[in-house]
C-alpha cells in the first residue's frame, strides 16, 4: 500500500481534489434556518444583521453546525419590525416574528424585536410556538430577563446575550469614578431625551451619584427630534458642570455635540448616543465627536483587546463590510449565532428543550469575554473581568479613532481633556 502511495502520488492529489470539502457536505444536508426580526433601517437593526451574517458566513465556511453525526449549513432570513419608528404598533413586530415562524418555518430567533415593548410582547408567541430566542440589540430594560425569572417554565425559550439598564447605570458610577479619580471631575449636570427609557435612566443614575456623594447640577429633558440643545448647555455651565451625562438614541445629538464644541465647555459629555457609536460619526459631526465618552454596550462594538476572538472579530467585520464595527448590537448579534452553534452541537439535535439545557450550560470564551446565561432568568452574566463574564465598552473619540478607555480589561488608551482646557 505504501509502495502504491509513493509510485502513484498524482492519483493522491486527484482523489483529494475531487473529494467534496466539508462546507461542501454540510450545504447538501437540510439548513439550520435562522429568524432575525430588526428594525433594519436603524443603527441597532443593520449592525446586528451585519453581525448575525457574518457568524453565519464563517460557520458554514467552516463546515456548517454538526447535529447528531451531520454537518447542516446555517441560512439566515431577515424581517424588518420598524419597531424603532414613531408611532409603529407593537402588533407589527409581534406579526413580523409569526411570519417568521409561521411562513418562513424559522427554527431559532436572533437579534430583536428590538424596542422593549415589542421583544417584550412577542414572549407569548414564543413561548406557544417553543421557539428559542437570543435578544442581542435594543431591549435594555431589566423586565425582559425578571419576566424569564418569573414564570420560567412558559418563557424559557427566551435568552438575552446583551446587557440591560440595571448594568449599565452601575457601569456608569464606575466610569464616573474613573473619571474622579483621573481627572478630579465631579459635578455632573444630566441631559436625557424625552422618551421612557431614558427618563428613567437618567433618574437613576442621578439617584446612584448623589448617593456616591457626587453634585447633580441639573437636569434637563429633551423631545424626541429637538434640534436646538444651547440653553441647557449654557445652564450646565452656569451651574459650574464639570460633566454633561447624557442618554439619548436620536441622531440629533450631533447637533448637542456640535453646540458643546463651539462653546467649548469645559464639561465632558458622557453617556449614550446613539449617533455617535458609528465609525462616521467623526466625518458627519466634522470632528465634534473629539473627547466625547460612548458607552456601546458589550465589548467589541469598537476595536478593542479583550480575548484573542476580539481582535480576529473586527478584523473579519472590517473585511466583510467595509468598516469597523459599528456599534451596539454589532458583536452581541453575532456571538449569538456561535451559542447557538455550540448549543446544538452539545445538544445533539434542534429540539427546543434540549437548546435551551444547552444555552443554559453554555461556557463560551467569546468576543466580549466569558459568555454564560443565568440559568434562572437567561440574561448573561455581566463583569469587568473578560475571565469572569460579559464585560461592557466604553470609548472616547481621540483624533477621529474610537479609543476604548474603560473597562481597563478591554482599553487601548486612556481617558483624556479637551485641550482648550488646557488654554
Amino acid at each position: 500500500m505504501h509502495r502504491w502511495r509513493w509510485r502513484y502520488p498524482g492519483i493522491l492529489a486527484i482523489l483529494t481534489l475531487l473529494a467534496p470539502a466539508p462546507a461542501a457536505l454540510a450545504a447538501k444536508a437540510e439548513p439550520i434556518k435562522l429568524g432575525a426580526p430588526l428594525a433594519t433601517a436603524f443603527l441597532y437593526g443593520w449592525d446586528a444583521e451585519r453581525g448575525i451574517r457574518l457568524a453565519v458566513e464563517e460557520i458554514n465556511a467552516a463546515g456548517g453546525v454538526k447535529v447528531g453525526k451531520e454537518k447542516r449549513p446555517m441560512t439566515v432570513d431577515v424581517i424588518d419590525t420598524r419597531d424603532l419608528e414613531p408611532g409603529v404598533p407593537v402588533d407589527d413586530a409581534i406579526k413580523a416574528v409569526e411570519k417568521l415562524i409561521l411562513q418562513k418555518k424559522v427554527d431559532f430567533l436572533v437579534g430583536g424585536p428590538v424596542r422593549s415593548e415589542a421583544a417584550l410582547a412577542v414572549m407569548d408567541l414564543l413561548s406557544q410556538y417553543k421557539k428559542v430566542s437570543i435578544i442581542t440589540t435594543g431591549v435594555l430594560s431589566p423586565a425582559y430577563s425578571k419576566t424569564i425569572a418569573d414564570n420560567y417554565d412558559k418563557y424559557k425559550y427566551c435568552f438575552r446575550d446583551s446587557s440591560h439598564s440595571g448594568v449599565l447605570i452601575k457601569d456608569m458610577v464606575t466610569l464616573f469614578d474613573k473619571i474622579k479619580a483621573e481627572h478630579g471631575l465631579q459635578k455632573i449636570f444630566v441631559m436625557v431625551q424625552d422618551v421612557a427609557h431614558a427618563r428613567k435612566a437618567g433618574e437613576l443614575v442621578e439617584k446612584a451619584l448623589k448617593e456616591k456623594g457626587y453634585q447633580v447640577v441639573g437636569n434637563e429633558i429633551y423631545p424626541t427630534g429637538t434640534t436646538d440643545f444651547a440653553t441647557g448647555l449654557l445652564k450646565a455651565k452656569n451651574a459650574d458642570a464639570d460633566v454633561l451625562f447624557v442618554w439619548m438614541d436620536m441622531p440629533e445629538t450631533a447637533i448637542l455635540l456640535k453646540q458643546w464644541k463651539d462653546f467649548r465647555l469645559k464639561i465632558l459629555p458622557v453617556g449614550f448616543m446613539g449617533a455617535a457609536e458609528q465609525p462616521g460619526f467623526w466625518n458627519v459631526s466634522k470632528g465634534a465627536a473629539q473627547y466625547v465618552l460612548v458607552n456601546v454596550v458589550n465589548g467589541g462594538n469598537a476595536p478593542a483587546k479583550i480575548t484573542p476572538w476580539t481582535e480576529k472579530f473586527a478584523k473579519a467585520y472590517e473585511k466583510r463590510w467595509k468598516l469597523e464595527p459599528e456599534g451596539y448590537g454589532t458583536s452581541s448579534s453575532y456571538m449569538a449565532v456561535y451559542l447557538l452553534k455550540d448549543a446544538i452541537e452539545r445538544a445533539g439535535t434542534l429540539d427546543s428543550d434540549a437548546v435551551v439545557q444547552a444555552l443554559e450550560t453554555v461556557d463560551l470564551m467569546g468576543v466580549y469575554g466569558r459568555m454564560r446565561f443565568d440559568p434562572k432568568n437567561h440574561q448573561v452574566i455581566a463583569a469587568t473581568d473578560p475571565k469572569e463574564g460579559a464585560i461592557g465598552c466604553v470609548f472616547q473619540w481621540q483624533d477621529g479613532k474610537r479609543v476604548v478607555v474603560w473597562p481597563d480589561a478591554g482599553a487601548t488608551g486612556t481617558i483624556k481633556l479637551p485641550d482648550w482646557w488646557m488654554k
